[in-house]
């Protein structure tokens, strides 16, 4: 005997089916959304007529600024931007950011800061961390967030809501989640920046990024965001996917984990610019290099054969090889670049393709498609709301009211 599906149950799929098909489409008519849910007519106007009176979508003709009046079938929907909001906060080397966004995905505040993650204490960077949230959710006629999501730079749990490690800062095992939850009284997960990243890029170009693919981050740090068969990989102890780590010489380059012969410690900016300065690979890597330094080093590496051009051919020839090993594993999948490495992906490419093409994993060089995006953060604050906004809407508004409104609402076509 099979059991039934409770009509809560099939109201509250319907209800996130509906708003998820609003959330993925640009102004869809109510026709559209029927045809992406599978949803009948009957059933999507009496949802849709449910969720413009709770204040969650809106309607906009052809595209228009979106009112709360009732219109004929094919007006389109919104999100209602005023119906919830969300925050986000990125920790990075040396820099910590947040901004609220409200429900429709838009930005409301934002607020920068740069700090010596390194040094500062582990109470002091709650500190800046909760102060930065105060001031967000503080301001006047602003609407409570309902989720924090905060990405980092390193190994994080994301079950438990930690961070395990990273090396940007000294402290491991920083349970940020429960300490932002007992200061704020707001749900909070702590991510990895890199699979926020992935997370982002499936949002943004479903078809190009959908079944397999790598988020690569190019900057001071070198990180990865894997996605297969549609998933985010995240590991039960680790991010998952901490590619920047792998060795790719043992007893190589000094990392600024500590460890020797990583891949970052050959394609980081840090060591990108120790290889072209001509320092000894042990040294210790550079605290940070600034953005016009790392894009001055790659116009001299353009313009002549010499240590800039071999810093490069080196750091091109770590990730290829690790590149490559991966594939081995997983098939040739399409490969974001993505942060400020990404301007000198010309000096790097070439090597990168080489290396590749050594490896078991190189043999099929036509389904290895690589595109490059130069700033990191834009993704990572996109990832990070749409895992809160998808929250709001599955675990709070696709509930709805506690009695149904309508038997139409349980109907497929």
């Amino acid at each position: 005997m099979t059991a039934g599906i409770r009509h809560d149950d099939l109201r509250k799929r319907n209800r996130a089916l509906v708003i998820d098909a609003v959330r993925r489409s640009s102004f869809p008519s109510r026709t559209e959304i029927a045809s992406s849910t599978r949803l009948s007519h009957s059933t999507i106007s009496a949802i849709s007529a449910d969720l413009i009176e709770e204040g969650i979508l809106l309607e906009a003709k052809n595209g228009e600024q979106p009112t709360a009046r009732r219109g004929r079938p094919q007006v389109e929907l919104a999100l209602n931007p005023n119906a919830a909001s969300v925050i986000v906060a990125v920790l990075s080397l040396n820099q910590l950011s947040a901004a609220m966004i409200d429900y429709a995905g838009g930005m409301q505040a934002e607020e920068h800061r740069t700090l010596a993650t390194a040094s500062i204490s582990r109470d002091e960077l709650f500190t800046e961390l909760s102060g930065m949230l105060s001031r967000l959710i503080d301001q006047p006629g602003s609407r409570r967030p309902l989720r924090i999501v905060l990405a980092i730079q390193g190994t994080t749990d994301a079950a438990a809501r930690i961070l395990l490690w990273s090396p940007i800062t000294p402290h491991r095992n920083v349970p940020f989640a429960d300490m932002m939850e007992r200061k704020f009284g707001i749900p909070t997960t702590v991510e990895n920046d890199c699979n926020m990243m992935a997370v982002a890029l499936q949002w943004r170009d479903p078809v190009r990024y959908r079944d397999d693919f790598l988020a690569i981050l190019l900057s001071h740090g070198i990180g990865m965001g894997l996605v297969l068969k549609g998933k985010l990989f995240t590991g039960t102890r680790s991010s998952g996917s901490e590619f920047g780590h792998m060795i790719h010489r043992p007893g190589g380059a000094l990392c600024r984990c500590g460890r020797r012969g990583c891949v970052e410690a050959y394609a980081g900016d840090y060591a990108i610019w120790r290889a072209a300065q001509g320092k000894d690979e042990g040294s210790p890597p550079a605290d940070s290099v600034s953005a016009s330094d790392m894009l001055a080093l790659a116009e001299r590496a353009r313009l002549a054969d010499g240590p800039e051009r071999d810093a490069y051919r080196r750091a091109g020839t770590a990730i290829g090889f690790e590149l490559g090993s991966l594939f081995a594993l997983i098939d040739p999948a399409p490969v974001a670049f993505i942060g400020a490495g990404a301007n000198a992906f010309d000096m790097l490419e070439p090597s990168i393709r080489a290396a590749i093409a050594e490896t078991a994993g190189g043999q099929h060089p036509g389904a290895i498609l690589f595109d490059t995006i130069s700033d990191e953060l834009p993704l990572i604050r996109q990832g990070c709301a749409a895992r809160a906004l998808v929250y709001v809407d599955d675990k709070i508004f696709a509930a709805g009211p506690a009695s149904p409104k309508s038997n139409a609402e349980t109907g497929f076509k």
